[in-house]
C-alpha cells in the first residue's frame, strides 16, 4: 500500500470545507469512511465502534442522498430536524452526527495516545481514550461491553506495523489528529447551540 492507512483520509480532509468555509456532508462522511480501514486493523476489539460508526455514516448518507443539493452542507441535516422538532429522536441524523463525532473523538484521542505514550499497551491507550471521550455518554451496558472489547485489543507493535504501510505513520497520525480535531470541535459547537451536544445513550 502506498503510504499509510491514513493517506486517503488525509487527502479527503483537503476538501471537507466549501470555499465559504462550510462543512460539506459527503466530504466529511468520506473522511470518516476512510478511517474505517484503520479500525478494521484492530480486529474484534473495535467491532462495536466500527458498526456504530458505519451505521451513523449510512444514516447521514441516506438522508443526504434524498436531496444532495439541499443537504450539501453537513449542518443542514441537523437544521431541518431542529425545525421539525425531530432532532432528539434516537433515529435522527442529528443523533447520528453526534455519535459519529463522539466516536471520532475517541479515535483521535486513541491515535494521540499512541503517539504520546510509546510505552503504553494498546488496551491501556484504548481505555484511557474511552474514559476521556465516550464513557460519560454511555450507559452501564455500553460501558461494560466496551470494557470487555478492549481486552481483545491487538498487540501494539503489530498494529503500528500494519497501519504504517510504506509511509511515516507518526507523521500521518499527527497530521490527521491536528487537521481533523477542529472539525469535530466545530460539530460539537454547532450541536451545542441547539442544546443537542449532551444527549446520552438510551
Amino acid at each position: 500500500m502506498e503510504g499509510t492507512v491514513f493517506a486517503p483520509a488525509l487527502e479527503g480532509l483537503n476538501s471537507v470545507k466549501s470555499a465559504e468555509g462550510e462543512m460539506l456532508t459527503k466530504q466529511f462522511l468520506d473522511v470518516c469512511k476512510h478511517i474505517l480501514p484503520v479500525i478494521d486493523k484492530f480486529g474484534a476489539a473495535m467491532a462495536l465502534v466500527k458498526s456504530d460508526i458505519g451505521g451513523n455514516i449510512t444514516r447521514l448518507e441516506s438522508k443526504y442522498e434524498t436531496n444532495p443539493s439541499r443537504f450539501n452542507c453537513l449542518y443542514s441535516l441537523v437544521q431541518v430536524e431542529v425545525e421539525t422538532k425531530t432532532a432528539k429522536s434516537s433515529s435522527s441524523c442529528t443523533n447520528g452526527l453526534l455519535w459519529l463525532t463522539r466516536a471520532m473523538d475517541f479515535l483521535v484521542a486513541l491515535f494521540r495516545n499512541l503517539l504520546e505514550h510509546p510505552d503504553w499497551s494498546m488496551s491501556q491507550a484504548c481505555t484511557d481514550s474511552y474514559n476521556k471521550t465516550l464513557k460519560k455518554w454511555h450507559g452501564w451496558l455500553a460501558s461494560s461491553s466496551f470494557t470487555l472489547a478492549m481486552k481483545l485489543a491487538p498487540d501494539r507493535k503489530k498494529f503500528m506495523e500494519v497501519i504504517a504501510g510504506t509511509g511515516n505513520i507518526d507523521a500521518d497520525i499527527e497530521k490527521f489528529c491536528t487537521n481533523f480535531s477542529p472539525l469535530l470541535e466545530e460539530n460539537h459547537k454547532f450541536l451545542a447551540r441547539f442544546g443537542l451536544d449532551d444527549l446520552k445513550a438510551s
